[in-house]
């Protein structure tokens, strides 16, 4: 889903009830301070009542966190930039995805919000659970704190400039996907996967168009 201009104003309309598009927007503060206590109970719960090690809980906990990382790039390149020819497909990405592309300055779409988010997490912990069973308590915290840790990454790339300097390739492969092409740089709290299937953008030969970049950030 491509758009002829970013629009540096406004946000998008989703839905005609107002009630529903209410539902649309939430601040990254909310969704890291419903799922915090979430993280911490089922870490301490793998330990103290299922009996597992430390080390166990730690190894599952981080290895989820890595899966995160893979299972981010797959959504971003194969489901939010899906192409249709179905209008309600195309009504489906654009909802999910397709608004931040027309309107990147739009900071309250940049996590997906509690109500939706609870439903989906109840469903992914359940898909989790019929294949990890008890596992799932380490498992699906490290899935979630990846999950918060991109949601706060890309507010970040869209908010600010980069802290530090080894950061600015992702910055820029970000930077990239929205104003040259959605065909690369779908990596967003990590690079990993866009240099391992070779749609990391080549910096070296990409000039940066820092009006380009202004448009897409927030107060710039």
């Amino acid at each position: 889903m491509k758009f002829e201009k970013i629009k540096n104003k406004g946000q998008a309309r989703l839905f005609e009830s107002q009630y529903l598009e209410m539902l649309t927007k939430t601040h990254p503060l909310v969704i890291w301070g419903m799922y915090l206590p979430i993280i911490g109970y089922m870490l301490f719960y793998s330990h103290d009542t299922l009996g597992f090690k430390v080390s166990t809980v730690a190894m599952v906990f981080f290895g989820a966190m890595f899966f995160w990382s893979f299972f981010e790039y797959i959504m971003h390149r194969f489901i939010f930039h899906f192409a249709s020819d179905s209008p309600k497909v195309q009504r489906f990405i654009y909802v999910m995805h397709g608004n931040h592309h027309e309107y990147p300055r739009d900071k309250q779409r940049l996590f997906m919000p509690p109500v939706p988010s609870l439903i989906l997490a109840s469903v992914i912990f359940g898909a989790q659970y019929i294949f990890l069973r008890q596992w799932t308590f380490m498992f699906f915290p490290g899935f979630l704190l990846g999950y918060l840790i991109y949601g706060s990454m890309h507010y970040a790339i869209h908010a600010w400039n980069p802290p530090f300097r080894f950061m600015k390739p992702l910055w820029r492969n970000h930077h990239l996907h929205h104003y040259k092409s959605e065909d690369k740089g779908f990596g967003v709290s990590s690079s990993v996967w866009d240099v391992v299937f070779g749609t990391f953008f080549d910096l070296d030969k990409e000039k940066e168009d820092k009006e380009k970049v202004k448009e897409l950030m927030f107060n710039k």
